[in-house]
């Protein structure tokens, strides 16, 4: 058995012992360590290499969001795969929680969710794949973003074929591999190697950086 190693980034010292309690329960997991706050996640990050970081937005000295850019930031500099991020938030539908997928996580995660939904959750972002879906995504950048002006679209924008940038499009609305498959006439797997082109050629990490990408670039249709 694969077992996935956690790390607990939050202020507040009873969360962390429930959660950890929570995580240690599970055969398939590892309790790598805890911080209090975003400095000291940084280098537990680093010291303890965790494959998933669960972090609170909001901490003293350094938060949730410029721990994540740091944490992936100091993680491409040094050659080690970056930890999956998932943020511990309080309201669905949050300012910082957007700021967070910006800066590289893999979504989020309230902190009255359900356990189960939890640890759902920290497996889903190990094997690839994000926490949000795209439609909440999309929901979420909606309700946040509202009076922003739209940045033009990169140079790698134009590197997308017509096909890849129909698949974007697809995608960018919320629509799954199968969705997209089915409306389009083209097999799943075709729809996934798409996806994962468009994703490269773009620099995005997942589905849910890709709808990002298409709200701040207006190209969400």
């Amino acid at each position: 058995m694969e077992r996935i190693r956690v790390a607990l980034v939050d202020d507040q010292a009873l969360f962390r012992a429930g959660i950890r309690m929570l995580l240690e329960s599970q055969p398939d997991l590892v309790f790598a360590g805890e911080a209090a706050d975003g400095a000291a996640a940084v280098a537990l990050a680093a010291q303890a290499a965790p494959d998933v970081v669960l972090m609170d937005v909001r901490m003293p000295r350094l938060d949730g969001i410029a721990a994540t850019e740091r944490i992936l930031a100091d993680a491409e500099a040094a050659g080690r795969t970056p930890p999956r991020i998932v943020v511990l938030t309080t309201f669905d539908l949050d300012e910082n929680a957007a700021r967070a997928i910006r800066a590289g996580a893999s979504g989020f995660v309230l902190k009255d969710a359900e356990p189960e939904f939890l640890l759902a959750a920290i497996r889903t972002v190990h094997r690839g794949n994000a926490v949000l879906a795209a439609t909440a995504t999309r929901e979420l950048f909606a309700h946040v973003g509202r009076g922003r002006g739209r940045r033009p679209a990169p140079p790698a924008w134009d590197g997308l074929t017509p096909r890849e940038r129909e698949i974007f499009a697809l995608a960018a609305r919320g629509l799954s591999n199968t969705e997209i498959a089915a409306g389009e006439f083209l097999s799943e797997a075709t729809v996934k190697t798409h996806v994962s082109r468009i994703l490269a050629k773009l620099g995005l990490r997942d589905r849910v950086q890709l709808v990002v990408f298409a709200y701040e670039h207006d190209l969400a249709g």
